[in-house]
């Protein structure tokens, strides 16, 4: 009965969760730890399977995890944009459509590829379908079968031009080595998949993806290519002079 009295007295004393933290306490430093099993335990170290130690007991009380430091898996290298195919392929954007009907909405997914082996060959496409992986393999088809070759001057374009589609206008300027893409997202898909690393670009008016990339391709398709001059060997030049007839 006086047991039970001294319960009761202990359960309407805890109002809160730190006095019941507190009484744990000091009911755990109550309960000593025997001699035998104290001497055991080894100073140095923790014993396998233990908390803290390196075995799977839980080392440093982390319910099994390795410490930090211990076996790591090399850093895995990020994957180059080159395909089994050998080009570049790049996903420009997806985009939800919808077309009601008299049975209902029907979902569609539409997505924009660009497609370029980066060395001046490239192309875009658009595929629509139900699901997202089949949209983007009939973009890809697509791409593959409208790719146009883009003159370049080493790692840049040859001159400056305008490309213009809708109301999407956008600036392509050549820029010197070590500049870089200065592009958006839609520009420079294009811009890497043709292999041009250096390029100063600027998109006016609107920033619709779809034609962002067809006024770029309406750029880059008119670029001139440059001609290197032709050497005339100097007998030709001396033959080809006109003789001069003394009176």
């Amino acid at each position: 009965m006086k047991d039970n009295k001294k319960n009761d007295e202990k359960e309407l004393d805890i109002k809160t969760p730190a006095q019941a933290e507190q009484i744990l306490l000091q009911e755990g430093e109550a309960i000593a730890v025997p001699e035998e099993t104290a001497a055991e335990v080894p100073a140095v170290g923790h014993a396998p399977g233990a908390p803290g130690a390196g075995g799977p007991g839980g080392p440093g009380g982390r319910g099994g995890r390795k410490r930090p430091g211990g076996d790591r898996k090399p850093f895995a290298k990020k994957p180059t944009g080159l395909t089994d195919s050998g080009l570049i392929e790049k996903v420009v954007s997806i985009n939800r459509v919808s077309k009601t009907t008299k049975g209902g909405t029907r979902l569609a997914f539409s997505a924009l590829v660009v497609v370029g082996d980066g060395k001046g060959k490239v192309g875009y496409g658009l595929g629509k379908a139900g699901e997202v992986a089949t949209g983007i393999k009939k973009a890809l088809a697509a791409a593959k079968k409208q790719m146009i070759f883009i003159p370049r001057r080493g790692t840049t374009i040859t001159h400056e031009i305008i490309g213009q589609c809708g109301s999407a206008i956008v600036l392509l300027k050549p820029a010197s080595e070590g500049t870089g893409v200065i592009a958006s997202g839609a520009v420079r898909a294009v811009c890497d998949g043709a292999g041009i690393s250096n390029i100063l670009t600027k998109c006016h008016r609107s920033n619709n993806p779809i034609n962002v990339v067809k006024a770029t391709f309406d750029g880059l398709s008119r670029l001139k290519a440059i001609r290197k001059p032709v050497e005339i060997p100097k007998e030709v030049e001396i033959n080809a002079s006109p003789s001069i007839e003394k009176p």
